[in-house]
């Protein structure tokens, strides 16, 4: 019993991953995500080191009693919303177009997510 034969053409999506288009969409999302995720990381590290190192700082009060702490950790939550609109605006702009002309370019290849699940 032989074994069939190897293909070695590439598929579609191995063309797509190729392709220059396909290129700059990832390094385009690398730009904006790698950068903004490591200034987060970065922010609640702080507030987590500031939280362990300088309780004196966090438990100073700013108005009645809310201190440091507390606004703060509160500005983490704003920060996490702030961000998830600033890539939504983002990816509006200069992620869904050239996502959508490598669709619109490959055909029944590609599938956008909300597509193949409905």
């Amino acid at each position: 019993m032989e074994s069939p034969p190897i293909t070695t053409a590439p598929t579609d999506v191995q063309l797509i991953d190729e392709s220059e288009e396909f290129r700059a969409l990832r390094s385009s999302f690398r730009n904006f995500a790698f950068p903004v995720t490591i200034g987060f990381v970065l922010w609640y590290l702080l507030y987590v080191l500031l939280s362990s190192y300088a309780p004196a700082l966090m438990g100073t009060k700013v108005v009645g009693h809310i201190n440091v702490a507390l606004v703060l950790g509160l500005l983490q939550f704003v920060t996490t919303f702030a961000i998830a609109a600033w890539y939504a605006r983002y990816a509006d702009r200069r992620i869904d177009p050239p996502a959508a002309a490598i669709r619109e370019a490959h055909g029944a290849a590609v599938h956008a997510p909300r597509e193949s699940a409905e």
